[in-house]
């Protein structure tokens, strides 16, 4: 009885410690993806730096009534004869705001709160979160900042685009405006 019980100990012990490496060899490739993806994610643009990057242009008007919307274009445009593509996740693309992808600073250089949604992504993004630009040509979406951010007394506000680790776009503008 005893020598049955220390060879079932031994098996349990084996049983556990293989178990326990396939555990570890299946996280240590999960992180992996997990790492690979992020940094597919994080750095869309080609590893050549020769090639052109997408250039991004926001606009905004210089004075806006308190209280009125305060719309904010925002412009992609493909330099290039080759059509790219941008992830149009925290970006205006997505048309409403899931995220705080733009950093909005009142004049003493303190940050406007954020009040919209807090979206959580799936990672690829999937094909359709993806814009196309064609070649030499551009893309535009207008977002109203009120929507996604607490501006509510007269003053002049910065507002610096800051969602270039998951769309990709890098060269962005800043803009200024003054709520009277």
């Amino acid at each position: 009885m005893k020598n049955q019980f220390i060879a079932m100990a031994v098996i349990l012990s084996v049983f556990s410690f293989t178990a326990c490496q396939q555990s570890q060899s299946t996280q240590h490739n999960t992180t992996q993806q997990v790492q690979e993806t992020t940094a597919a994610v994080a750095e869309p643009v080609a590893a050549d730096s020769s090639i052109p990057v997408l250039e991004t242009v926001m606009f905004a008007p210089a004075k806006v009534k308190a209280g009125k919307p305060i719309l904010v274009k925002f412009t992609v445009n493909n330099p290039t004869t080759k059509e790219q593509a941008f992830c149009k996740w925290h970006t205006p693309f997505e048309q409403r705001f899931l995220n705080s992808f733009f950093e909005v600073t009142n004049s003493k250089g303190e940050a406007v709160q954020y009040k919209g949604a807090m979206a959580k992504r799936v990672t690829p993004p999937p094909a359709d979160t993806y814009i196309k630009v064609p070649a030499k040509g551009s893309v535009s979406a207008e977002i109203d900042l009120l929507m996604g951010y607490k501006i509510e007394t007269p003053g002049t506000y910065k507002v610096v685009y800051q969602g270039e680790g998951v769309s990709g776009l890098t060269k962005v503008n800043e803009v200024t405006i003054t709520v009277e």
